[in-house]
């Protein structure tokens, strides 16, 4: 084997090994990323200024580019021949053939300097109608800009002033904003309980795919192949956890990170799948991590130093005990239970409204229409006396295997924010009545204290979105909350 055909082979060598080094480089950083979801949106700033999204209103010049560019005149003495000179004049006829020859070419030459104008007026034309063709795409421009810069003017003026609809669109930019690697999913829905100061967050999880199942890559001279190592099978459920876990906290971290107006007091968090179900071949959703937490006990964690699991078990969340089997979670709270088509809405003609008003109810009425609705809902119900402040205390029973057991059901109209003190009360009655869950129904909402008294403890809250979307599809009662002027809520409800 010659020289040459040595080096061609080292240098085929080289380039296969180092197409392997790269590939090897890519798996690695496609790992780094997943490893560290949270930590880039820890180093990021998650808050969307207004004013970054607005256009400017400034054009560039109008330039004609080749239209711009003037033709030169041409050149006399390329047509008339020059004057004569030394022995040429005594050549009999030689003037007379020049003054020919000079008449031809200034004949010529006016032709062309005819033909150079027309060009020119043409090109004058042409510049003329390209920059009015400028000026009216410009105009047209700066008015689309002005109203995109009116339309985030708007939306800033009803976001500050805690327009619920508002407040969705800006958490949905923040959300879309987020750096999330390319193979990343990136859906999810938002929904906001103005009551209760609470973010409901649907967020599409990225599948295992996003995992990549090859650990490396190793060229083999010998046989001149590229052969791959699999990742192994715990390492991929690690990481997939690890992925899961991190993306509901980067969620959280960016809701209350970009929330500097105070509007999120609370945010519920569920992290669902679109895949299939292995063992039938059909679509599944399943919920593999479901939380709910206050932006002050949010504060509290030092992110840049959690294990993303141990940080969400102590948030008193449920995660899948293995994502990667499709386990599921029960969401601490279903996103379309506060799908606005079940928060009461303002209507023109709110006077020809036929459904039921909840607060027009009597007690007696109120009383019969709760212990009804979870009887529809499976529960075998008991009422018992009315409490203390006017609300519905009922005993109820989940037959369930293992889940189910006594259930304490109460349920309050109150028109302001139900104070943590009846969910105190809630809890002591749950103890007392040796019950295994206790569920408080409001129609109004609740705020940070009675989220944070409940978190880790077999107590559910429910606000009035959620009591209106139950009736609807248990009961098939479309009704409304609408609290008279004159309403007075029992002094206990303000209790913190």
């Amino acid at each position: 084997m010659d020289a040459q055909e040595k080096e061609r082979k080292r240098r085929y060598v080289e380039g296969r090994s180092a197409g392997v080094d790269a590939q090897n480089k890519d798996l690695d950083r496609q790992v780094q990323q997943l490893e560290d979801l949270l930590g880039a949106a820890l180093r990021a700033d998650a808050w969307v200024d207004f004013e970054s999204l607005k256009k400017p209103l400034g054009v560039r010049p109008f330039d004609a580019g080749n239209l711009g560019v003037v033709e030169a005149l041409p050149n006399r003495e390329d047509f008339v021949p020059p004057l004569l000179s030394g022995v040429k004049k005594l050549v009999p006829g030689a003037k007379a053939k020049h003054a020919a020859a000079v008449a031809e070419g200034e004949r010529l030459y006016q032709e062309a300097v005819d033909q150079r104008d027309q060009r020119e007026t043409r090109r004058r034309a042409d510049v003329k109608a390209a920059k009015a063709n400028y000026e009216a795409q410009a105009a047209a421009a700066v008015a689309e800009r002005r109203r995109h810069n009116a339309a985030i003017d708007k939306l800033r003026v009803k976001f500050e002033a805690g327009d619920p609809e508002a407040i969705v669109s800006y958490f949905d930019l923040v959300l879309r904003a987020s750096p999330y690697p390319e193979s990343f999913t990136r859906r999810f829905r938002l929904a906001y309980v103005p009551e209760s100061r609470q973010l409901v967050v649907e967020f599409e999880l990225s599948p295992l795919a996003v995992v990549p199942p090859i650990k490396a890559y190793n060229y083999v001279k010998t046989k001149d192949q590229v052969t791959k190592s699999q990742r192994p099978a715990a390492q991929i459920k690690s990481l997939y956890a690890s992925v899961v876990a991190q993306s509901a906290l980067r969620t959280l971290y960016e809701v209350f990170q970009a929330d500097r107006t105070g509007h999120i007091e609370t945010v519920v968090f569920n992290g669902h799948l679109d895949t299939l179900d292995r063992s039938t071949g059909k679509p599944i959703r399943p919920c593999l991590v479901t939380v709910r937490t206050t932006k002050h006990a949010f504060g509290e964690l030092d992110l840049a130093n959690v294990e993303p699991a141990a940080c969400l078990k102590h948030l008193g969340a449920a995660v899948s005990r293995s994502p990667t089997e499709l386990l599921p979670v029960r969401p601490v709270l279903e996103f379309d239970m506060v799908d606005k088509r079940f928060v009461q809405e303002t209507d023109v003609l709110s006077g020809l409204d036929q459904r039921p008003n909840l607060m027009d109810l009597t007690p007696g009425e109120f009383e019969n229409l709760i212990t009804n609705l979870f009887s529809k809902m499976g529960l075998d119900t008991k009422q018992t006396q009315a409490s203390r402040d006017g609300g519905v205390d009922c005993v109820a029973f989940d037959p369930r295997p293992i889940f189910g057991g006594k259930v304490v059901i109460q349920a309050k109209r109150y028109k302001g924010t139900v104070g943590v003190a009846a969910v105190r009360d809630l809890y002591g009655t749950v103890h007392n009545e040796g019950a295994s869950k206790g569920i408080l129904v409001a129609t109004s909402g609740y705020g940070r204290a009675s989220f944070e008294f409940a978190n880790g403890k077999p107590l559910e809250l429910l606000d009035g979105s959620h009591l209106l979307y139950l009736l609807k599809e248990h009961a098939g009662i479309d009704a409304r909350i609408e609290p008279p002027d004159d309403w007075v809520d029992p002094a206990s409800a303000a209790l913190a």
